[in-house]
Formats: C-alpha cells, structure tokens, sequence
C-alpha cells in the first residue's frame, strides 16, 4: 500500500537504511512496497535483493522534485519502466535541468501526482499510466474536492520517511545542515511534514474505509509492478558479454593472442607452462570471463600505442594469460604464483586487474573507454558523514560559537559538564554518524556492461564530465557488474618522466636500454646492492622509513625477496607479530622447522610457514582446515572487507574452527593460526599484487641507481614520494647535484636538469601566480632569454609584487646584480610609466638611476628562501643560533653500539604510533650534520616527557642499539634547537655576528677534526 518510502538515500533528508525500511515493513505486516528515493537510486538494488528476506515483494521508483518541492512519483511498472525513469532522471541532472511539473509519455512507468501538485496545476485530464495520490492527511480535502470524480485514478500515496520522533528531529537538522542555516530560522517550507509515517495496514484500511476504492486502486497499481535482478550465487556477469562480435570469435582471438604472446614472454617454452595455459584458458572460457580479458587488453594495448607508461596489478597479476597479454608484467611461472587466487570454478566474480598510469595519462584513458565501448560509467560511492564532521556541522546548526565546537571535536569535554545544547550534539551526531551525505567516485572503478547502466541505476554527472552509478563496488557486484580499475600513481609518472628527460638531454643514453627488460634488472648487482643497503629515496614502495628498515633487517638482495618484502610491512602481517617471526625464520633457517607446524611449512615453504600473501589464507583454509576452494574464497574475501554478508563468513568461520578440531589440531594451534588468518582482514596483498609492485620499485631502482639526477628531477616534478620535496633536493645534492634557486632564464615550472646543475622550477614559488609563471614561460620560448631586468619588465605584463618574488629568490642572478639594487630598480622602472600591452616596433629607451651601493648576507638569502620555497638551499645546521657541541653522526653508530650517544638531526618525518597498552610511542628520521640518514624511536615513558614541536633540528641523547643488524637510537631525552632570528626583522649585527661567529667555530672544529683523524 505503500507507493512513496524514502531512505537516507534522500540525501540530507531521509534518516533510516533500506533495511531499516523493509524491517520498519516486516512490523507493520506490509508484504510489498515501493522504494521511491527523491532523485536517487542507489538503494534500490539492494532494497531488490534483501526484499525477500523480510517476504516483501519490492517495487521500485523515484520521488522526482525540484529541491524539496514534489512535482510528481514515478513508479517502474518492470526493469523497463525502471530504465525509462533512469533515463529521465539521469538526464535532468546532467543537463542541470529542472524537473518538469507534468511527466513525459512513459510507455512502462504510472505516474502519480500529489494531490496537491494536482489542485495548484489544475490538471484534468490523466492518461492511462496517470494517478492523482492521496495520504492520508489528505482526505478530509478530498472529500470537498471535484477530484473524488476521479475514482478510478486516486491510490494512495502516503509518504514514509519517518519511523518516531527521533527521526524527524535528525530530518529537521539535517535540513538545516543542507540549507546551511540555524534550526531556529529552518523554513516550514524546507522539511517535511512530522505525519510522514508508516501505519499498520489494519490501521490504514480504517482511515480509507469510505474511500476503499482507493485502496482497491492502489492494490491494483502494485499488483501490475514486477522487478527482477538476478542476485543468485551461480548469476551470470552483466558485464559486456562479447568483445567481438560472438563468444566464439572471442575465444578463438584469445588464443590467437596467448600464442602470439609466448614466444616473447617465454623464448625456451616447456611442457608446464603450455599445461598452465592450457588449464587457464579452459577455466577463462568455462566461467564466461574471456570478454573481461579481452576488453583489458584492449585498454592495454591503446595505452601502448600512445607509449603510455602502465602497471597491470591485482589477483589478475597471478595468470599466464594476463602475462601473454601483457596486462601485467609479473611472471606467474617464475613466481609459483597460486593458480585458485586468481580464479576457481567456486568464483564467481571475475579476477581483478588494477590498471596503473600516470596521473596525466589516466584522464586521456579514461576518456579512451567511454569513447571505445558503448554502456560505460564510473562507478560511484559515498562519502558518509563522520563523527567531527557531523559536530561541525551541528554545532552550526545550533549556533554554538566556534570554540566550543572545536572543544567538542576534540572531545576534551567532559559528559557532565555538557551543557543542553552541547549534550544534544552529541546525542545527534551518533545518529547521524555513517549516514550517507554525498556521492563521489570510486578511486578508479569504471564499468562496461552488456544491458544500459541505466538498467541498474540512475547516473550522475560529477566535474570530471562522465556519468557515475548513483551504487558503490559492493551492490555492483552482488548483482554481477565488476569493474575495471584505472587508477593513477605517481611513481609510474616518475619513470616515464625520467625517461623523457633522457630521450631529450641524453639520447644516447636512452637507447642503451629497455624500461620493460626486468629480468636483466634482477640480476643487476648495482640494483640489488642498493635494495640491499636500503638505499631507496624517492623509489616506488620501497623509500619509507618502515620499508627501509625492514629491508635491512632481511638483508633483502633479490627480486623474490622484495616481492616478499612488499607484502611483509602490510599491517595483516606486522600487526600479527608474523613480521618478526618471519625475520627470525629468515634470519635462522632452522627456526621454521623447529617452531612451525609441518602442515603450515609444507603448503607455504618459500615463507618459512608464514603466513604473508592473501592466497596464503585460501592455502591455509584449503589443506589445513580441510575447506573446499568456494568456503576458502569465502573466507578471502570477508578478510578483504569488501565481504557483505557477515552471516555467510561466521558459518565458514565455525566450520573451520570445526574442521580442524575434527583433525585433532591442539585448540591452542587453531586459535594460533585462526588469529593469523583474521589479522590480515584486507591489508594483505595477494602475491600477484607484491610482485607487480616489485618490478615498479626495481625499474625505480633502475632510473636511481645509473641515472640518479634525472630520476631526482623527475620525483620533484611529480609530487615527491614520502618526503616533503626539500629531501629530494638534499638527496640530489648528496648524489652530485648543484642545486639553484629558480631562475628565470634557466627554470621551467618544474624542475630541470642540466648536466649536474638543478634548477628548482618556478612552481616552486608559492605566491607567484601560475598565470606570471605561464607568461614568463611563454615570452622565453617565443622570444628567447631575457638579457636584464630592464629587458624582462619590457617584455611582460606583471606586477612590482610578483617581480619582487623572483628578484627576492635570485631569479636574476645572472645580471651579476645585487637584488636590492634590482628591487630598487623595479620599483622604479614600473612607477614611472603605465603599461600598455600591445607589440613594440621599437626596442625602449633605456633611463639609468643611480642606485645606492646594497648587499645581502647568506643568512638573509636562507630566510627568504625558507620564506619563498618551504625551505633554505643551505644546510639547515647553518642557522642554529647556538653553535653545534659536536659532528657526531651516523657513521658513528657502529662505535657507539650499545653505549649512550649525543646527537644532532634535522626531522624528516616521525610517525606516532601506540602500544598494545594504547600507550603513545613515536618513530622519528632525521638528517645528522653529514648529510645522512638515522632513525630513533621513543618508548612510551620517554614520549609521555619529551614531544616533537615541528620542522628544525633537535639534539638527542639515546642508545645505539642494533635489531637484526638494523642500527637506531632508542632516545633517553631531546630538546629542540633555536634557529637565529630572521635578520630581515631583527637586528642586523647581532644576527650576522652569531652567523659568522658560528661559521668559525665549524671551521675551527673542523681543523681539529683533521688534525685527530
């Protein structure tokens, strides 16, 4: 009876699930309804799915409105109806049109008036799919009314949108947030009206009992609605199903393919490489997934073409099929990569190929795909309101000032100091908190489907200009929609930027090698040295102060052991303490056939009975609890979070934990091992996904190790890595690099290199503007270099403010003028006469003044360019204001093993973490006065005392202590050091003298150094 039920899918004016809806129907013993969402269905193929389980017939439609005013219901007669009204919408809100006020001819949809829309517009005539509804405060009007003649086109359309007063109270605010108003000041007009309820049908029939053709008219309507998605374990995909124009014809091109492939991937091709492919492309064709493959290496292939730099990751990554097709690179043969964790007759959803480009290549890819194929769009998902978000906004809502909302935030606040206002904050954002508030895009799920995505859902159209699925990855796949990811990274866009750099300055170079030919990466002793010695800033996955550490502690020297490595430092393995066992079992070989069960060792001995990659819990769920392959699936993907039904992974949960009793497993084994198995829930990579990551980090690797400025240039140009840029520039002068101020002769907006001189790009100056930085560029190329300043301001249009920048950051460096004479000048030259715009036919008359006689000091140039860049071209020790008490740096620790040393570093980075006893700890890496890098941790007691106040140097005190031949300090205290004062705003002499003072006693204790050594 109910033809008009809203969900929090009604953004910012529904409050409840569509389970909430279906269970709020089950108590009222309605046995079917209609999902009517106010221009949205992101609920409605779920609502589909779970409807049965609480024997409700669903029905589907859309509350079509302008904002919060009504113009009409649309209710799918069949899922070709639903498709009409998808269409309908979708178009509105693409074109950013408004909804008309009478509906167009839907040939498989009713329509349902409001009553009141029905007397405002006067509308007298209904087609046969037309209705005029009623709820049921409607009726005493209806009786005065000459639409009661209209017997047989009134139903009842009662709107649902509350379940108690609690609900309307979370509607009203929400409103509020929506209209970014008080409470007190919400328009009636803005909410809807507090009778927007559910009634027992015993209830409802009693209010309609004069007017029970209306119900009879509604029943009617319903009856006549069937939807159907097919939601069953053994559905069919409803991606594209043929590439070509038939399956046959896909199977036959695969194969051609697959051949075509092996020659190269494989030049000595032996009998089980040809059995795998073999047993791959049986299943491939048997589970319909050979139009999957097939559109991959599509999207692949183009990318080639274009010379597009890529990665091809994911489950995928563990198929000989994907290896020939050249989606990925990962050698599934070499590897002993698990066959079932790429697919199995119990899979149903196809393998995961994530697609990695450049981020300036994805959008051209993307845009490649929707022009490519025909049913495409983005997969969509939503972002929910968050707790400190929710108090924001409701803080807002109820005027409290801004410091109490942030005292709030922070809760700092006890519950009994509460005041009403702030009490109800609190009480509401719980209830608020996980609704959904907005639709984005998934990070990079596109789907391609055989039926219109219309079929399955209404679109949006965000600013990146294609239509998006108003449901996320979790409802897509339940109804068999899997997507292809493209997604973008950074570190691809280092290597293809790096490689441009060599194609242009060094293209004798550039030939000498080919990007693709990781086997012979893999046995470059250079590389493998490097991975070994941790050597890694600015490369791909493997440069953190985690990863680093961990690859000393391994002694990590080959591609195997880094596939292993990416796979380690994921929190599923550390956080089970399986980290550390793995490092001792590798460290002590004999340690794994001591301490680990015979079974675990014998199905996972490349690592030592360690559990590390995401098939690792499908082996273990296998042949060590004595699960079939589809309860081990299962049981992988409850662990990867993406698992929906919970019920259906407790059963699989309980018949492991029976299975291995039944092998009369010890309990204490079986929680042992069972605990392992839950802690990697969606943090562990399958082995497929490592040894992708691997050949990115090893052709990394490559760049750094034999054209390490190049590869520096290129991390700078493309967003860093871990580090703030001003390591990277440290990094490239540790590796040869003269580093210069920007320059507007020599600097790009990026980056440049020549030969071993590195211009820092005029991006890099954080006020200047891009469209000064767009105009300078343009008028160099067009016209060449500029000659002086007097030629620079002639040539362009800028302002005495934006040319002060570069004057103040050097950029005219080579007129071999001071910069305060060329500020002085500047400001001359741009007071004297207006600018006009236009071509000169003549060069200028130059006018000369006679400027005073200016200089600048070296800690004034550090200060302006820790002003203008985030960071000072000199050594930061440079600008201590008390001199250094001594040189100790890393290359001591060995000396200082086990003893206390005394220490000065610059931080890079500190991660705080805390103990299982929620104690706070923190892991601190720092730059000593050499230039190197250390690390120190901070144990609770010593953290509770001492804290990191931001950027700078700080002096510790601590003991050097080795854990598996990896060197830190463990910090007894530290205190932060003082930078001299910024001579621009301080006292000139004072400044200078602690400066040059300072200078001299380095200079000094250097020549005692020598003199010891």
């Amino acid at each position: 009876m109910y033809l008009n039920c809203h969900t929090y899918y009604s953004l910012r004016y529904g409050t409840f699930s569509e389970l909430e809806l279906l269970q709020l129907a089950k108590e009222h013993h309605v046995t079917q309804l209609a999902l009517t969402d106010i221009n949205n269905t992101s609920a409605c193929l779920n609502f589909v799915r779970k409807a049965s389980e609480y024997d409700i017939r669903p029905i589907l439609g859309i509350d079509f409105r302008n904002g919060v005013e009504p113009c009409f219901v649309g209710i799918a007669m069949n899922n070709e109806g639903f498709l009409e009204l998808n269409n309908f919408l979708s178009d509105h809100i693409h074109q950013g049109k408004n909804i008309p006020e009478i509906a167009p001819k839907f040939e498989h949809a009713y329509v349902i008036y409001p009553f009141e829309k029905v007397l405002q517009n006067e509308k007298k005539s209904f087609a046969e799919n037309e209705f005029i509804g009623v709820s049921v405060s409607e009726l005493k009007r209806l009786r005065f009314s000459k639409l009661l003649e209209q017997r047989d086109k009134i139903v009842l359309l009662q709107p649902v949108t509350f379940r108690n007063k609690r609900d309307f109270n979370a509607h009203r605010l929400l409103r509020a947030v929506d209209n970014n108003t008080l409470l007190s000041m919400l328009s009636v007009t803005e909410q809807a009206s507090e009778d927007e309820k559910m009634y027992s049908i015993p209830n409802l029939a009693a209010h309609f009992s004069e007017h029970s053709f209306i119900l009879e008219n509604t029943q009617r309507l319903m009856d006549s609605c069937s939807i159907h998605f097919d939601f069953s374990e053994g559905r069919k995909p409803q991606n594209l199903q043929t590439y070509l124009k038939t399956k046959e014809e896909d199977e036959v091109f695969l194969e051609k393919l697959c051949q075509e492939g092996l020659p190269y991937r494989y030049p000595e091709i032996d009998q089980p490489i040809l059995d795998r492919l073999a047993k791959e492309l049986y299943l491939i064709k048997k589970m319909g997934f050979v139009s999957y493959f097939l559109i991959n290496w599509d999207i692949i292939s183009h990318a080639r073409k274009q010379n597009f730099f890529y990665v091809g990751r994911g489950s995928g990554a563990n198929s000989i099929v994907a290896y020939l097709l050249f989606i990925t690179d990962v050698d599934p043969m070499e590897l002993d990569l698990y066959f079932e964790r790429f697919i199995n007759l119990y899979r149903v959803n196809p393998p995961d190929f994530d697609i990695d480009f450049s981020h300036r290549d994805r959008p051209l890819m993307t845009e490649y795909i929707f022009n490519r194929f025909e049913n495409v769009a983005l997969l969509g998902t939503y972002v929910t309101f968050q707790s400190r978000g929710v108090i924001r906004e409701l803080g807002k809502v109820f005027g409290l000032p801004k410091d109490e909302i942030d005292l709030l935030c922070d809760g700092t606040i006890q519950a009994g100091r509460l005041d009403t206002i702030s009490a109800l904050v609190l009480k509401y954002t719980q209830l608020l908190h996980g609704m959904p508030n907005y639709l984005s895009i998934h990070a990079g799920g596109i789907l391609i489907t055989e039926k219109p995505i219309h079929w399955f859902s209404a679109t949006n159209m965000p600013p990146k200009g294609f239509p998006t699925t108003q449901f996320d990855m979790v409802i897509a796949e339940d109804v068999g929609l899997y997507k292809f990811d493209i997604l973008a990274q950074r570190g691809l866009s280092k290597i293809k930027e790096t490689l441009d750099i060599l194609e242009r300055d060094r293209p004798e170079e550039f030939s000498k090698f080919d990007i693709h030919d990781i086997k012979a990466f893999k046995k470059d002793p250079k590389i493998n040295n490097m991975v070994k010695m941790a050597q890694c800033m600015g490369c791909f996955y493997v440069e953190s102060p985690a990863m680093r550490m961990l690859l000393k502690k391994l002694e990590v020297d080959t591609y195997l052991g880094l596939v292993a490595a990416s796979s380690i430092i994921r929190p599923g393995v550390s956080k089970s303490g399986m980290m550390r066992e793995y490092i001792l079992r590798h460290r002590n070989k004999g340690r794994a056939e001591e301490l680990a069960h015979p079974v675990m060792l014998e199905i996972m001995p490349e690592t030592y009975g360690v559990m590390v990659y995401q098939e690792d819990v499908i082996k273990v769920a296998h042949h060590f609890a004595g699960l079939d392959l589809g309860e081990a699936d299962v049981l992988r993907r409850g662990m990867s979070g993406k698992f929906r039904s919970r019920e259906e992974f407790q059963k699989v949960q309980d018949k492991f934990m029976d299975n291995c009793r039944k092998k009369g497993y010890e309990e204490k084994l079986i929680k042992e091992i069972w605990d392992q198995v839950a802690s990697f829930a969606g943090y562990a990579f399958a082995k497929g996904h490592s040894a992708s990551y691997a050949v990115e980090s090893y052709q990394s690797l490559f760049l750094r190790a034999y054209y390490p400025l190049e590869y520096m240039v290129a991390v700078l140009n493309n967003g860093g890595g871990f580090y703030r840029p001003e390591f990277y520039v440290h990094e490239a002068r540790i590796l040869g690099a003269t580093i210069h101020p920007p320059c507007v002769n020599k600097s790009n907006a990026g980056n440049r290199i020549y030969n071993t001189d590195l211009y820092l790009g005029l991006g890099y100056l954080r006020e200047l503007e891009e469209r000064v930085m767009e105009r300078i560029l343009k008028e160099r190329y067009a016209n060449g270099i500029f000659i002086s300043l007097e030629d620079f301001l002639d040539r362009l249009i800028i302002s005495i403010e934006q040319v002060s920048i570069l004057i103040r950051i050097d950029a005219f460096r080579f007129t071999d003028a001071n910069k305060h004479e060329l500020l002085w000048k500047a400001h001359l030259f741009l007071n004297k006469t207006k600018k006009i715009d236009h071509p000169k036919l003549f060069a200028p008359r130059q006018q000369h003044f006679e400027i005073p006689s200016l200089y600048s000091t070296n800690l004034e140039v550090a200060f302006t360019q820790l002003e203008l860049l985030g960071f000072s071209l000199c050594s930061p020790f440079e600008l201590l204001s008390e001199p250094l008490l001594n040189s100790t740096g890393s290359k001591d620790f060995e000396r200082f093993l086990n003893k206390n040393i005394d220490i000065y570093g610059y931080l890079v980075t500190v991660k705080r973490t805390k103990t299982h006893t929620n104690k706070a700890m923190y892991f601190a890496t720092l730059i000593d006065q050499q230039g190197q890098v250390f690390d120190t941790v901070l144990f609770p007691p010593v953290a509770a005392k001492f804290m990191f106040r931001g950027r700078g140097i700080y002096r510790f005190y601590g003991k050097v202590v080795s854990e598996f031949g990896f060197l830190s300090i463990e910090v007894i205290k530290l205190q932060k050091q003082d930078f001299v004062q910024d001579p621009r705003y301080a006292d000139m002499k004072t400044s200078v003298k602690v400066f040059d003072q300072k200078k001299m006693n380095d200079q000094e204790e250097n020549r005692l150094g020598n003199q010891l050594a």
